[in-house]
């Protein structure tokens, strides 16, 4: 499969067969590079709520904005409290979390919208961004999900919300973004028993002494397939935050001292 997100003049990366479907759509992922943040920040961080300079991450922002040609004031982001919870956005959420972390929508880890103008993001750094993209009724959505949220079923959680907004699930596009691969993604079995036993087989490798490697791209997919969407239609990077240093900050690798890429997907107005 074609690596779905193509890198953009370094600083970010686009879902570019998505854009091509509707030359209207914004989509894609920052990368660490092409902003103003000092270490262990530097340099495009977008995280409001780590000990960076707020001005420095405004700045990156206010940089992005003018790469996409999307107002800074349109931005929306989730309080991303590592949960389920989806919101339908609307114009009157235009500008929550942009200037402020304190702003950002409450006890949401997932947005979707059918409104043009908006760019709805998120912030990763290991954890797994999720994009979807109904081209019929012109529903976008973005999801964090960690592993909480992950086995918590976020994504089942973001395809009802697109069904009751007249979506059929075999018409909905899904992206799964970078964030730490399975190679480097080792947890306990605390995290395995949270997960159902019929698709762990394609999810989790055993290690020793009840450790394991946990596929979180895969078994993200694998709760979409349940819910009805195609597997054609699900794409997967090949990126991964913790092996990319070069690319992408990494909460594991970089033991918690590091920036936040940030997710976007809107419509241009």
């Amino acid at each position: 499969m074609n690596e779905p997100f193509k890198e953009q003049d370094g600083s970010y990366l686009h879902i570019e067969k998505w854009q091509q479907l509707h030359p209207k759509l914004v989509a894609g992922f920052t990368t660490r590079n092409g902003g103003v943040s000092k270490e262990p920040y530097h340099s495009f961080n977008f995280g409001l709520h780590v000990p960076d300079d707020q001005n420095d991450v405004l700045t990156n922002r206010k940089r992005l904005a003018a790469k996409l040609e999307f107002p800074f004031e349109n931005f929306i982001s989730g309080e991303q409290v590592h949960h389920t919870s989806v919101k339908k956005v609307t114009d009157e959420d235009k500008g929550k979390g942009s200037v402020t972390y304190e702003s950002s929508i409450k006890g949401t880890d997932g947005m979707i919208t059918n409104r043009k103008g908006l760019l709805c993001t998120a912030f990763f750094a290991d954890c797994v961004p999720l994009y979807f993209f109904d081209p019929v009724t012109e529903y976008i959505g973005i999801a964090h999900a960690g592993w909480k949220g992950t086995v918590g079923r976020i994504a089942e959680n973001m395809v009802e919300a697109f069904k009751k907004n007249g979506t059929n699930p075999e018409n909905l596009r899904v992206a799964i973004g970078p964030c730490i691969s399975k190679e480097y993604y080792e947890v306990d079995d605390r995290v395995i028993k949270t997960i159902d036993e019929e698709i762990r087989g394609n999810t989790v490798t055993s290690l020793r002494n009840n450790h394991f490697l946990l596929d979180l791209k895969q078994l993200n997919v694998e709760i979409l397939l349940q819910t009805g969407v195609i597997r054609h239609n699900i794409e997967v990077t090949k990126y991964c935050t913790f092996r990319d240093e070069d690319l992408f900050f990494s909460y594991r690798r970089d033991f918690g001292k590091t920036g936040r890429m940030l997710g976007f997907l809107g419509f241009l107005a």
